[in-house]
């Protein structure tokens, strides 16, 4: 695939739950944060695909391309590839929220992607996209200073649609030694069934199948919400601390992070290519 150049940056090996969170994490944001954040990023529609491919890349933008405006030129043409790109059933770009683990503080990224497919092939063919190649190598690698890259099959019962306005938590993990990452998916599987659908959060999990620019990373989930209001509300829940407490004698080190898809209507126009 053609997507960002890895910089690898060893991060320590921690012990962390799933859905983790630090003390800066806590903090409320005001309502204006929020939106503040929307407004730099958009997502299509999402379907609800049982079964998605999910792509997610991490991106730490140079401090210079912050200030400049070219990383709203970057988001501005990965959002365009929405309506370029055959076979793409949602994406966002846009900066993170939060970081809510010392290991998402670590690596530090600033911004993500996060996009969907029905299949295996139309990942692969938006990698190869004549657009989605113009807009990595004219507004992507000029300001990156690292990235990190999944990809993973949903292996929950079922969908995670997004919506507008929709609060994301990222959560991507190693395994500990001799821990098989399938062993993984059926324990997070069993956990979120137990949990059920926790104040409303929606799941997608999976094995990571992109181990190339991963930088270790094994597995992947996403909790969808509707609001940030509501997955601030799940902190403390009996039930996802039970679901936390099975699965983390099996994880190493956790990356966690928070994110807010944008309104689809707020989408800028399409970036020259």
């Amino acid at each position: 695939m053609i997507c960002l150049k890895s910089i690898i940056h060893p991060s320590p090996r921690l012990h962390l739950p799933l859905l983790a969170s630090s003390p800066l994490s806590r903090r409320r944001l005001k309502p204006s944060a929020v939106r503040a954040a929307a407004a730099m990023s958009s997502a299509a529609p999402a379907a609800a695909i049982a079964a998605p491919i999910e792509h997610f890349v991490l991106i730490k933008v140079r401090p210079e391309s912050l200030t400049s405006g070219a990383a709203a030129a970057m988001v501005s043409s990965l959002q365009a590839l929405s309506s370029q790109v055959p076979g793409l059933s949602y994406i966002h770009a846009g900066p993170v929220l939060r970081l809510r683990s010392p290991a998402a503080e670590a690596l530090g990224p600033t911004h993500l992607l996060h996009s969907r497919y029905a299949t295996k092939p139309d990942l692969a063919a938006y990698a190869a996209h004549p657009a989605h190649v113009a807009a990595v190598q004219a507004h992507v690698q000029p300001n990156a200073l690292d990235a990190t890259a999944v990809d993973w099959v949903n292996a929950a019962a079922g969908p995670s649609p997004v919506t507008p306005g929709s609060a994301i938590r990222l959560t991507l993990a190693k395994v500990k030694e001799g821990v098989e990452v399938g062993r993984l998916v059926e324990e997070v599987a069993a956990a979120t069934k137990a949990a059920g659908e926790a104040r409303g959060s929606r799941v997608s999990f999976g094995e990571n199948f992109s181990p190339a620019r991963a930088k270790g990373y094994q597995f992947g989930m996403v909790a969808v919400f509707d609001s940030v209001e509501e997955l601030d509300a799940v902190e403390g829940d009996g039930k996802v601390e039970a679901a936390k407490a099975a699965v983390r004698p099996l994880l190493d080190e956790v990356l966690v992070l928070d994110f807010v898809a944008g309104p689809a209507g707020d989408a800028p126009a399409a970036a020259s290519l």
